[in-house]
């Protein structure tokens, strides 16, 4: 059987014996091309996300965005006015810094408008006990989505254990509560085979979503990213793109390619750009 056809299945048979050798890992994944395995995969897995998306109506485009207000300088003002917003145009969620769940929690009791927030955000760099804490507390509070950032300095430093287990931490408080729980891998501090590595570990932990940036570094949501991102984990697990994705034909494209939630504060414009 040809390379490219089995590429997805021996990702998960493989996964162990990654954690051990990566070198080879990269060796083997590098036999074939990775932008070619991409190409790939892209045209066996991706006609059914063209044809769900390319039509797509404003309430169900507004059902795949998480509308996003993460600044430090947001008010209780302007996250109670996000709420609003959220519930007028029914969007899947508000995502907002934790000290404001209880306040969206409040605010969106009446509505569909899931309270989403982040865990160790934007950088990543909390202590694992702290990250699984801050999500406990969250959840308690109201919190009906967490979206969590990976130690990138850990997976870089290839401590892959360590990344794992910090991960499981927060979904451990999440899935006892059937709560979603969002994986923020931050693309644009990572090459390639690091996503790769990155995607594989999160679903190995159990989460949800993977998504693609906090909206905080050099880098957001490309194209290439949530392919690559959707090609890793398959049907078993969601994508979400999130970073600098601001129009209606982004937020299509992102879909199309891969994606399944949008994360952005240009929301309203996406859905209704004459507004």
């Amino acid at each position: 059987m040809d390379i490219k056809q089995i590429f997805y299945e021996e990702l998960e048979s493989i996964f162990d014996d990654f954690l051990k050798d990566e070198e080879e890992f990269l060796k083997w994944i590098s036999s074939d091309g990775l932008e070619t395995l991409i190409d790939k995969k892209v045209e066996s897995i991706f006609t059914a996300q063209h044809m769900r998306y390319e039509n797509i109506s404003n309430p169900k485009l507004a059902k795949t965005i998480d509308h996003t207000l993460l600044k430090a300088e947001a008010t209780v003002s302007e996250i109670v006015s996000l709420c609003n917003e959220a519930k007028q145009f029914e969007f899947a969620s508000v995502c907002i810094n934790p000290c404001y769940v209880d306040l969206c929690s409040k605010e969106l009791n009446a509505s569909d408008v899931k309270v989403c927030t982040v865990i160790g955000f934007p950088l990543g760099a909390n202590t694992s006990h702290v990250k699984k804490n801050e999500a406990e507390h969250a959840i308690n509070q109201g919190a009906g989505e967490v979206d969590m950032v990976i130690n990138i300095g850990m997976l870089k430093q290839k401590e892959y254990n360590f990344v794992i287990d910090d991960i499981t931490g927060v979904i451990s408080k999440a899935k006892g509560k059937s709560i979603l729980s969002k994986v923020i891998i931050e693309t644009a501090l990572l090459t390639n085979e690091e996503k790769i590595k990155a995607c594989m570990i999160a679903k190995k932990a159990g989460a949800d979503f993977v998504k693609t940036s906090t909206g905080f570094s050099k880098g957001g949501a490309t194209i290439h990213d949530v392919a690559l991102m959707k090609f890793i984990v398959g049907d078993e697990m969601f994508v979400k793109a999130s970073g600098g994705i601001r129009t209606r034909q982004d937020a299509i494209s992102m879909l199309m390619n891969g994606a399944d939630r949008i994360g952005t504060s240009s929301g309203i414009k996406i859905i209704n750009p004459d507004l």
